[in-house]
């Protein structure tokens, strides 16, 4: 499974850090991936990144705030996050996947193999 931690209230203008822990299995054979869904709208990638972080996607509209990264030796993922804005409020999910290709992971939500729960972040004054 996979298991995120780290969402909060946080002010606009504020950094955030999230991670992602899996367990039961070696996360270093996946592709690993950040993804957001906004309350009304869909679920849509924002940072992903190859097994041996030689390949990254991060769309435009979060580019040069939200960076991944990722240590397969503690089988964990992270989301770095700057200048957050309200439209940042949502929940953040972490996944995985088979995909060799950061973006194709992110776009292609059929490439999922797994979903964690979730982590709230709300970017509020």
């Amino acid at each position: 499974r996979l298991e995120e931690s780290g969402g909060r209230v946080v002010q606009p203008g504020g950094s955030l850090r999230l991670s992602c822990i899996a367990s039961g299995f070696n996360l270093a054979d996946y592709t690993v991936g950040w993804f957001r869904q906004a309350p009304g709208a869909e679920r849509e990638g924002i940072a992903c990144l190859t097994r041996t972080a030689g390949d990254t996607f991060v769309p435009d509209f979060v580019l040069d705030r939200f960076f991944i990264s990722r240590d397969n030796g503690k089988n964990a993922a992270y989301l770095q996050m700057k200048n957050l804005t309200p439209g940042d409020t949502g929940t953040y999910y972490c996944a995985v996947g088979r995909s060799n290709y950061a973006q194709s992971l992110c776009i292609r939500v059929d490439e999922i193999t797994y979903w964690g729960k979730g982590t709230l972040v709300d970017v509020s004054s």
